[in-house]
């Protein structure tokens, strides 16, 4: 609540252009709260951050409407440039403990970023992302509340592995037998 109350401050006197003052403020906000919150940043209604310590929200991140953050999360830039560099998140996103979202990047509306992703990539409304680099790994039809499992091809290459494996230790296994030993 008080990093927010600081934020509405500065951001008020950085669209006023006003020099110095509001990194003051920001500065004051993150010794007192440890979230740091840029005064360009634009936050919508109903923002909540939870347990914040060490969150971090840069220039040009703009956040929507009924947005919550969990400590530890960055949502960072990826140049020095006055360009948009820092994520873009839709209404009613959820990001989890830890979670980085860098770079220009869109989060879609009702998407749920899980702990300790890394995203670079723009994320489709009602997803779930989870993962270093983030995946999409479900998408919820918001219509008929069903939830369409996405393919895993990490996971399903690891199973492949698995039955090979356990199929070659049954052929070595029968070697060992017909050569009078076990290998």
């Amino acid at each position: 609540f008080h990093a927010r109350q600081f934020h509405r401050l500065a951001h008020s006197l950085f669209r006023w252009h006003i020099p110095v003052l509001p990194r003051l403020i920001s500065h004051i906000s993150r010794f007192l709260t440890g979230i740091e919150i840029h005064p360009g940043a634009k936050i919508g209604d109903r923002f909540f951050i939870d347990h914040g310590m060490g969150v971090v929200i840069g220039e040009t991140s703009e956040i929507g409407d009924n947005v919550t953050l969990y400590q530890g999360v960055t949502l960072g830039g990826t140049s020095h440039q006055r360009a948009k560099r820092h994520p873009t998140l839709g209404n009613n996103v959820v990001v989890g403990v830890g979670a980085q979202l860098i770079g220009a990047i869109t989060i879609g509306d009702n998407t749920k970023v899980g702990a300790g992703s890394v995203v670079v990539n723009s994320v489709p409304a009602n997803a779930t992302v989870v993962g270093v680099p983030g995946q999409v790994v479900a998408i919820r039809n918001p219509d008929t509340d069903t939830v369409e499992r996405l393919p895993d091809p990490v996971g399903e290459r690891l199973e492949s592995l698995e039955r090979r494996i356990t199929e070659l230790e049954k052929r070595l296994a029968i070697v060992g037998r017909r050569k009078g030993g076990d290998i």
